[in-house]
């Protein structure tokens, strides 16, 4: 039998919206996108030209589209983290099934009405914890099953955010002030936090946590530093920011319809070098990381305590070279040790001593393979209806909002935070 075909609609059509239309584009034998809602007119025009739509599916605001009776299966939400509440309940009472970007809402009882309103309308909701979709952590995850190392004791995870990574989305970029978009532990590492309870099969109790934005800022400038990278700047021979040098090495990097990939398709529509250095003369991504309007850490610790009585330390920094991700697992019988740059897992058990080291399926897609492994998932799920439930669904991904929102509240006041009471003061 033939498979029935999916329609897609978009909401936000950023860098990650981008990567969902791509996807939808390669295989177009499954899913056909029909609408979408950017109010970015280079964006919008972007995936309208890949999509070859209509002018009329193409529309600035998406309330335009979710006013309208339901002409799709499912809903991509890739708006700003503070724009995903409204366009999510709307969707779910027209009776979409939607697929979310993470994190759900920088708002906890935005989160919470989501997962709830989601199950009223008996409506599947899957949040883009795409990391558990990789090889990578898929092997992690079959290795502390099969009893390898035991029972997990204790994990240390470091997220290496990478110095020109932090520079580009947490200094000068779109998640730079929390009080727009949403705290870096919860915009960089809820998908850390996700893993760690999938791995751990276990509920969060207590959480602790500290940060501080130690570098990027003003009193930290050298002395001869400009305001833009593109200005005289003294400064420039010893900056390992400089605009113009982390730009334009990624000037032959390019997506399936021959224009910029990311990091320059959060710069500009343009498609040119001259397009690029436009950008950073005159937009956000050239001012010199010390003198832009930043609030979030560029390094944070958080501390977890599990009901199984396993402790996780969790280190997120923003001055590594690489942007990777290190775990070591802590068994009774034996320890991990992974590490995703080298994509390299190391087992070493007490009782033989023996070595075992597997090397994942290396996938040179999105998140070691993971956005392709979820949107994979995703269109089965929605398509068959065979499948019960989601890996990812909200109701699952709400206990990594709740720990990075609480850890975030640990860090501002000092204090150590209760899960449960943490989640209960912020249900309304």
């Amino acid at each position: 039998m033939e498979q029935r075909k999916l329609k897609a609609i978009i909401l936000g059509c950023g860098d990650r919206g981008l990567i969902y239309a791509n996807y939808i584009k390669e295989h177009s034998l499954e899913v056909e996108l029909v609408a979408i809602a950017e109010p970015d007119y280079g964006r919008r025009t972007r995936i309208q030209q890949l999509h070859n739509l209509d002018d009329k599916c193409c529309v600035k605001d998406f309330r335009k589209l979710l006013c309208q009776e339901k002409f799709a299966d499912f809903v991509i939400v890739s708006t700003q983290d503070r724009m995903h509440y409204e366009p999510t309940i709307q969707a779910l009472r027209r009776g979409y099934d939607i697929l979310l970007e993470k994190p759900m809402s920088p708002v906890l009882h935005e989160c919470i009405q989501m997962v709830e309103e989601a199950e009223k309308c008996g409506r599947k909701l899957v949040v883009c914890h795409v990391l558990r979709y990789s090889p990578f952590f898929g092997k992690i995850k079959e290795v502390i099953d099969s009893g390898e190392i035991g029972e997990i004791v204790s994990v240390q995870h470091s997220e290496n955010v990478g110095y020109w990574h932090q520079a580009h989305s947490f200094v000068r970029g779109s998640w730079s002030d929390s009080n727009k978009s949403c705290p870096m532990i919860l915009a960089k590492c809820c998908h850390d936090m996700d893993l760690m309870n999938w791995l751990i099969e276990s509920q969060c109790v207590k959480i602790s946590s500290f940060g501080s934005l130690t570098r990027f800022n003003k009193e930290h400038a050298p002395k001869d530093a400009a305001t833009r990278c593109t200005d005289l700047c003294l400064a420039r021979a010893d900056c390992p920011y400089d605009a113009t040098e982390i730009y334009y090495r990624y000037l032959n990097s390019r997506t399936i319809d021959g224009k910029f990939a990311w990091p320059l398709s959060a710069m500009t529509s343009g498609n040119t070098r001259e397009d690029v250095t436009e950008a950073i003369r005159n937009g956000p991504y050239g001012r010199c990381v010390y003198h832009c309007n930043n609030n979030v850490v560029d390094h944070q610790v958080v501390n977890l305590e599990y009901q199984n009585d396993v402790t996780v330390s969790l280190t997120m920094c923003a001055f590594t070279a690489d942007m990777s991700r290190n775990l070591r697992i802590m068994g009774t019988d034996g320890e991990m040790d992974a590490c995703t740059k080298s994509n390299n897992i190391m087992v070493k058990k007490f009782k033989t001593r023996e070595s075992i080291e597997y090397t994942p399926t290396e996938c040179l897609t999105g998140h070691g393979g993971g956005d392709d492994g979820l949107l994979n998932d995703f269109v089965w799920y929605v398509r068959d209806g065979i499948k019960t439930k989601s890996i990812t669904d909200a109701k699952t991904s709400l206990a990594s909002h709740v720990i990075a929102l609480a850890a975030e509240e640990s860090r501002k006041n000092g204090i150590n935070v209760k899960f449960d009471d943490f989640y209960n003061q912020n249900y309304k």
